[in-house]
């Protein structure tokens, strides 16, 4: 049957989808609106099977607090096309609002909602990658709740949002410190919060690279007592390059060949551990202090001192604190 323009209009604003899709549905299904709307839900559904191998690297990430509850929530595409898209960003706003009327408090949760419009966010995200021909998905959901919640959409691109929540109604300090969780991406509020499995690694790196650096340290100065230059010979290719430049004879080659693995085994095997540990100890601190918000530098303060976010905000008022924040970046860090 002939399809009218007004049908399609009437179908386009009601789907979103394109005026060649409406067409073919309607005409499909014989002018039925349900009818049209269920072929094209299933060729989203389709678009979306087809895709779902695709990498999601752009979309957008919108941030909102509405009477103390608090969300970021990621709607992800391929291409920053799609994603800076007016239709786009409005459905990943439709979505935050279902999550914080909702107060959900999950990713799972916040798939099964019902939007203002009557669709379940899940088939809301699979009738758009219908429209759009991209694989879309919701892959990033924080919530806090409670008063005294700052929010920071970084430099109004949609790209990374975060929340910081006080302990007291200040405003102007609760956007900064939302600006340094954008800018400096702490891991953890404080020390006694930064999970231990992150802990243990860290320390784990630390004892090892304190270990590697002692153990080239003692190869390094036994090369240099035996009047050769360190610096020809770090590396097998370096070696190999300056014997052929005439820069290192061969006999001094073999001769820093035959120091570096005779004293780096002696070195590592009479390592004193109590040093080791004293040094990697050392390290661990230098990660709090960068990687701990309340004690990472403050990066927005209004004259040149140099201050951690915690005594920053103390200077706002003396009880004045973090009480948590939540970061979502689409960007690989």
């Amino acid at each position: 049957m002939a399809v009218s323009i007004e049908d399609i209009k009437k179908l386009r604003a009601m789907t979103g989808a394109g005026l060649a899709d409406v067409k073919k549905a309607l005409t499909e299904a014989d002018g039925d609106f349900d009818k049209a709307k269920d072929l094209l839900r299933e060729r989203g559904l389709a678009i979306a099977a087809k895709r779902s191998d695709r990498e999601t690297s752009n979309g957008c990430v919108l941030v909102k607090d509405v009477n103390g509850f608090a969300a970021i929530v990621a709607l992800k595409c391929e291409t920053d096309f799609v994603a800076n898209g007016a239709d786009f960003v409005k459905l990943t706003n439709d979505i935050l609002d279902a999550a914080i009327a909702a107060k959900a408090k999950t990713l799972e949760e916040v798939k099964e909602l019902t939007m203002a419009d009557g669709q379940k966010v899940q088939d809301a995200v699979t009738h758009r990658s219908g429209i759009t021909g991209e694989k879309m998905e919701i892959d990033g959901y924080n919530v806090l709740e409670g008063e005294n919640v700052g929010v920071y959409d970084h430099m109004g691109k949609h790209t990374l949002c975060t929340m910081v929540q006080l302990n007291k109604d200040f405003a102007e300090a609760g956007h900064k410190v939302a600006m340094q969780v954008a800018a400096m991406k702490p891991v953890a509020l404080n020390e006694a919060s930064v999970p231990q499995n992150v802990k243990d690694e860290e320390l784990k790196v630390a004892i090892e690279k304190t270990k590697e650096e002692q153990v080239e340290k003692a190869v390094v100065n036994a090369i240099k007592k035996a009047g050769i230059n360190a610096n020809l010979v770090d590396s097998d290719d370096h070696i190999e390059s300056n014997i052929a430049k005439g820069w290192l004879t061969q006999e001094e080659a073999d001769k820093a060949r035959e120091i570096r693995k005779t004293v780096a085994a002696e070195k590592a095997a009479n390592l004193p551990a109590q040093m080791i540990q004293n040094i990697a100890n050392g390290r661990m601190a230098k990660f709090y202090k960068e990687n701990c918000l309340d004690e990472q530098e403050f990066q927005f303060a209004d004259d040149d001192s140099k201050v951690s976010v915690s005594e920053w905000l103390k200077k706002q008022d003396k009880d004045l604190k973090v009480v948590a924040f939540k970061r979502f970046t689409l960007v690989a860090e």
